[in-house]
């Protein structure tokens, strides 16, 4: 009886082998995002006693030249595809935030989600001169550091602020997805969006946010449309960006 019970146990395990291996190679890339992005981390916290953030910090610092922001970036983009996995908005869609602040050239803008700094830097060496961007991070750890490489990029407060109290040009999101439409809706209820005010918001399609894309496609109140790109330091995982403009309170 045993003996047959450990082939019939065979015999189960080697019916859904197949399945297995198919689920492995369709979802391989999710599988290495996980390995990088949670594994690792948790092991190089346990080892180094420091935070991922802290970490990035630390290759930055030794790795990029002072004052010249071009070379913050690229040492960011080095350690996220090759050292640990953070969640920047890296340097492809990167390209497309670049693109867009070119063709606006706004004045104020808005970043939702600074986290360690990379896309807060980003848009700083962007802006045109006398622009001011109110910078917003909500994980204090996060925003020490993150002001930290705002200084070594060579930017101060003349630049980037913390508090805004009125129309924005611009606006980036890239915080917790959850929060994408209650901050939207918030903006709009404050007044701090204009006619012609422009928003992006990266990640809308991994890990997503459907509630927030649900939303602009139905109030009406948006000239919209998604940017396909692939996400940040990875391969084989589709994401996206949503370019909104604002239409106004009808």
């Amino acid at each position: 009886p045993h003996v047959a019970l450990l082939w019939l146990c065979c015999a189960i395990a080697l019916a859904f082998l197949p399945l297995l291996l198919t689920l492995i190679i369709r979802y391989r890339y999710y599988f290495v995002l996980f390995y990088r992005a949670v594994l690792v981390r948790i092991w190089k916290d346990c080892i180094t006693g420091l935070s991922r953030e802290e970490r990035a910090y630390q290759y930055v610092l030794t790795h990029s030249t002072p004052g010249d922001p071009d070379s913050i970036l690229e040492a960011f983009d080095y350690w996220c595809s090759k050292v640990e996995y953070i969640s920047n908005i890296g340097p492809k869609k990167g390209k497309i935030l670049d693109r867009i602040l070119m063709e606006q050239s706004p004045l104020t803008v808005l970043e939702l989600g600074a986290h360690c700094g990379y896309s807060t830097v980003r848009i700083a060496r962007a802006l045109p001169l006398g622009a001011r961007l109110y910078s917003i991070e909500m994980d204090q750890t996060n925003a020490a550091i993150a002001e930290k490489i705002l200084r070594l990029a060579g930017f101060d407060d003349d630049t980037v602020r913390k508090e805004v109290t009125f129309l924005v040009d611009f606006v980036f999101m890239d915080h917790w997805k959850k929060c994408y439409l209650p901050d939207l809706q918030m903006l709009e209820e404050c007044g701090l969006l204009g006619k012609g005010s422009v928003i992006l918001a990266d990640n809308v399609l991994f890990p997503g946010a459907p509630k927030f894309l649900r939303y602009i496609r139905k109030s009406g109140l948006y000239e919209w449309k998604i940017h396909r790109a692939m996400l940040e330091y990875s391969k084989g995982i589709r994401d996206g960006m949503a370019e909104l403009v604002f239409q106004g309170i009808k």
